[in-house]
C-alpha cells in the first residue's frame, strides 16, 4: 500500500499549513505574518487565484509573494461535460506528470464535488478503473485541497449553468483509497471545514469520506473530532465475495469492517453510508441482500446505517456489468423489508466515463 520511492515532493502550497503555520512561513520569507492572513482570504474567502486582484499586496512583491505562497500544483488537460454542463469531469496533471481526476456536480439543491486523494489506487479492487491502475504516488493535502476550490471558484464565477452558486458537498470517492493516504487526507477535511479565510469553511456533515475498509485508519477517525461521513465500500456482505471484489478484505473480514463503521457512528453520532455496486450476477442476488440486512442489523436498527446502492458504471471492455433493474429493485424491496434505509445513487457522467480512473487510463 505504500507508493513508490524516490520521488519528489509538490511544491509547498499555502493549503498545506495551518493558518499559524503560514504565518510562521510569512516571517520566514521576510515578510510581515500579517500577509500569510491576506493570501488566506484570497485563496479560502475570495477564491482569487490571479496575483493581479490580490491589490492589496505591495505591487512590486506580488508576483513573488503569490509563487511562493499559491505555487500552481496542477493543470487541467482535459474537461468533459455532460448533463447539460451540470457535470464536469476535469483530467489533472500533477507537477510530475501523475494524472488525478475530479468530477463537479450541480444539482437542483446543492453542488458536490467528487475529489481524488492519490494518483492511482494500491487497493486493486477488479471492477474499479484506478485499481487496476496501481498507485503512482498519494496527493498532497494542497493538491487534495485544490481540487475543491477550484470547483468552489467555478460555482461562485457561475461557470456552471444555473449562474452564481456555492459548493456545498464534497466527496472523497475519486481515485485512491483516502485511509491510505490519512494524514493528508485529514489535513485536507480541516482545511476544507476550517471557517474561512483558515480554511475553506464547508460543513463536516456535508465531508463524505470514503474507504474500502481499513479497519484501524477508520477507528482513528472517529476520534479526530470532525464528524465527517464515513462512506463504506462493501459490495458484498460475506468474506468468499469480498475477498475477491475487495482484496483488503483478506486482512479485514467483513464482520471487522462492518463493526469499526458501527463503531464509527457510535462515536461520532454520525449515519455511516454502505456503498455497494450492483454487479449484474455477482453480488446482485436476493439471498445476499437479506445477508447484508442481517449483517448491518445485528448491531441493532438505531438508524446507524443506509446503504447506497450505486448502478456499476462498467468499464470498457469489462465483464463487470451493471445489475438489471428488476434485480437491483428486489434488492431494494429486500433491504427495506428488513428494515435498511436505502438509496440508489443518481449516476452521472456515464457518457463522459464518469467512474474515476476513466480518463486518466485512457489520456496514460
Amino acid at each position: 500500500m505504500s507508493p513508490p520511492k524516490g520521488r519528489g515532493k509538490p511544491p509547498r502550497h499555502l493549503a498545506d499549513l495551518t493558518l499559524a503555520e503560514r504565518q510562521e512561513a510569512a516571517t520566514e520569507a521576510g515578510l510581515q505574518a500579517f500577509r500569510a492572513k491576506q493570501l488566506s482570504v484570497h485563496y479560502f474567502e475570495r477564491l482569487v487565484h490571479d496575483p493581479a486582484e490580490m491589490t492589496d499586496l505591495p505591487a512590486a512583491q506580488r508576483e513573488s509573494i503569490v509563487s511562493t505562497f499559491l505555487p500552481d500544483l496542477m493543470t487541467p488537460i482535459r474537461t468533459l461535460e455532460a448533463d447539460r454542463g451540470t457535470t464536469v469531469k476535469t483530467l489533472w496533471k500533477l507537477f510530475d506528470g501523475a494524472l488525478v481526476e475530479s468530477v463537479l456536480m450541480r444539482y437542483t439543491d446543492r453542488a458536490t464535488i467528487c475529489i481524488s486523494s492519490q494518483a492511482g489506487c494500491g487497493m486493486a479492487c477488479p471492477f474499479c478503473a484506478t485499481g487496476q491502475g496501481g498507485l503512482q504516488r498519494n496527493m498532497s493535502t494542497a493538491e487534495i485541497v485544490h481540487q475543491v476550490v477550484v470547483g468552489a471558484r467555478a460555482m461562485a464565477s457561475g461557470e456552471v449553468p444555473g449562474g452564481p452558486g456555492r459548493l456545498s458537498n464534497v466527496v472523497f470517492m475519486g481515485m485512491g483509497e483516502p485511509l491510505a493516504n490519512y494524514r493528508a487526507v485529514i489535513g485536507a477535511v480541516r482545511r476544507l471545514t476550517d471557517p474561512a479565510p483558515e480554511g475553506l469553511g464547508l460543513s463536516a456533515r456535508h465531508v463524505t469520506v470514503s474507504t474500502v475498509g481499513l479497519v484501524p485508519r477508520i477507528k482513528q477517525l472517529a476520534t479526530e473530532g470532525v464528524p465527517v461521513t464515513l462512506a463504506l465500500s462493501l459490495h458484498a456482505p460475506d468474506d468468499e465475495l469480498r475477498n475477491e471484489l475487495v482484496p483488503i478484505n483478506t486482512r479485514f473480514s467483513v464482520a471487522e469492517t462492518v463493526e469499526a463503521a458501527w463503531e464509527y457512528a457510535r462515536t461520532t453520532k454520525r449515519r455511516v453510508s454502505i456503498e455497494y455496486a450492483m454487479m449484474r450476477g455477482i453480488n446482485d442476488q436476493g439471498w445476499r441482500a437479506d445477508l447484508l440486512a442481517d449483517v448491518l442489523n445485528s448491531y441493532g436498527d438505531w438508524g446507524w446505517v443506509h446503504v447506497n446502492l450505486i448502478p456499476l458504471n462498467p468499464t470498457p471492455g469489462s465483464k463487470w456489468t451493471a445489475s438489471d433493474p428488476a434485480d437491483e429493485r428486489e434488492f431494494v424491496r429486500r433491504l427495506e423489508a428488513k428494515g435498511i434505509s436505502t438509496t440508489v445513487r443518481d449516476t452521472r457522467g456515464r457518457e463522459i466515463d464518469g467512474a474515476c480512473g476513466q480518463l486518466a487510463a485512457v489520456e496514460a
